[in-house]
């Protein structure tokens, strides 16, 4: 019998959904670069209207996660996925049109990152629960791995053709083949054909009312709350993004301001760093085959914690190979925490349950992000934006802490059968 990795090179509606991914994700290397690059050049915005529009693009993450995950829980998936890559297709396509009308505006790119906050939203706890129904069990790692490759490479090879079209196109233009690329990737899903499990109907007569979207919110955070292995891994991910991302606010602000880096050179430095990304893809179901999935989680997050340290510690002469570890450590750790811990949830939850877990995680770790941009944002004007990258490397290195002090440390592999119910 073949092994999970060479059946899923066979599985004709997972090459679908990757192929749509991988052009999705390429796409999206040239916005990240591009929207802040406006914001910092075109637009001249202060630091903190700089972390107000990371800000915003996170936000959703708090307001709309739990209800996300109801309704993908109530819905099919796949026709979740394609409406939210149709209509990001449709935000991000009107920063270039905005642009050559000559009326882009700081508010314009906070409307858009908000439309594509919320959107994203959907789509995430959609494609996180509908990936275990197109995949058997024994897949879910190597088909999480797979899917980090293509964005690794997206990440290594997208900062640095990103920056040469920005310089020929323009920043606002080249985000046009973003647009494009949320088109393909919702052509792709369309074309995917493996039925959805049935969803479960509820029959007033036999199960009483049926339940409010608050009452099953409160059931999926209960759940992940309630789970030792679940509430770890949360309380971790979200440290991480809260502290990494009150660097991370104002990152691109610091390399250009204080450090005078190009957007040629900041590509460059993010494409080349972004070689621990496929690193961690290639080695994250090995390091868990030999160290043990709970020991690896462990390890990965430790190791995390030093990504921005590298930053906050770098003089002006090794500022740019600086950059380039602090991605490739950030890229390596984050893949191989990631691709075991979400094949883990998967895994673990049964199929009723799977967007509202997701939504429920997504709620914590993700609800972190704006916090931390915001903060970011603030202390970059107040007390400037150096300090601001020591703040946010200091209490990353603590990351860690949850998930060793849980059982997740002692689990040596991913359990066999998903439970019926949460902890």
């Amino acid at each position: 019998m073949p092994d999970p990795s060479q059946r899923l090179l066979r599985h004709p509606d997972f090459l679908k959904l990757w192929t749509g991914e991988t052009v999705s994700v390429f796409g999206d290397a040239i916005t990240g670069l591009a929207v802040p690059i406006i914001a910092a050049t075109a637009l001249n915005v202060t630091a903190f209207e700089f972390g107000l529009l990371n800000t915003l693009g996170m936000l959703p993450f708090i307001v709309l996660s739990l209800p996300a995950g109801v309704w993908v829980d109530r819905l099919r998936r796949r026709p979740i996925m394609i409406a939210a890559d149709l209509g990001r297709a449709v935000a991000i396509a009107t920063i270039p049109v905005a642009f050559a009308l000559n009326a882009l505006s700081i508010w314009q790119l906070y409307a858009v990152a908000l439309a594509v906050g919320a959107l994203t939203v959907f789509f995430d706890v959609a494609y996180q629960s509908y990936l275990p129904s197109i995949v058997d069990r024994d897949q879910l790692v190597d088909g999480n791995g797979k899917l980090q490759i293509t964005e690794s490479a997206a990440q290594i090879l997208g900062p640095g053709v990103a920056g040469v079209l920005i310089g020929v196109l323009r920043a606002p233009f080249a985000m046009l083949l973003d647009a494009a690329s949320f088109v393909w990737s919702a052509a792709f899903v369309g074309w995917i054909r493996h039925a959805e499990p049935p969803l479960e109907r509820h029959d007033t007569a036999t199960d009483g009312p049926k339940p409010s979207m608050r009452s099953e919110m409160a059931e999926g955070l209960r759940y992940v709350t309630g789970h030792p292995w679940l509430r770890s891994i949360a309380a971790s991910t979200g440290l991480a993004n809260l502290f990494g991302n009150v660097g991370n606010a104002i990152f691109v602000l610091y390399l250009v301001r204080e450090r005078g880096m190009s957007a040629a050179a900041i590509g460059l430095a993010f494409s080349l760093g972004s070689f621990g990304v496929l690193l961690g893809a290639l080695v994250a179901a090995r390091l868990a085959g030999i160290l043990g999935l709970g020991r690896t989680l462990v390890l990965a997050s430790a190791c995390g914690g030093l990504e921005w340290l590298v930053i906050a510690l770098a003089p002006d002469a090794l500022v740019w190979p600086a950059v380039v570890v602090s991605v490739f450590v950030g890229g390596l750790t984050g893949v191989v925490w990631n691709v075991n811990q979400v094949s883990l949830r998967q895994a673990i939850t049964p199929p009723r349950m799977q967007g509202r877990m997701n939504a429920s995680m997504r709620f914590i770790v993700w609800g972190t992000i704006p916090v931390g941009a915001l903060a970011g944002g603030a202390l970059g004007g107040v007390i400037g934006l150096h300090p601001t990258i020591w703040v946010g490397a200091i209490g990353s290195l603590v990351a860690f802490l949850p998930v060793t002090l849980s059982p997740v440390r002692a689990l040596r592999e991913t359990p066999a059968e998903a439970a019926d119910e949460g902890a």
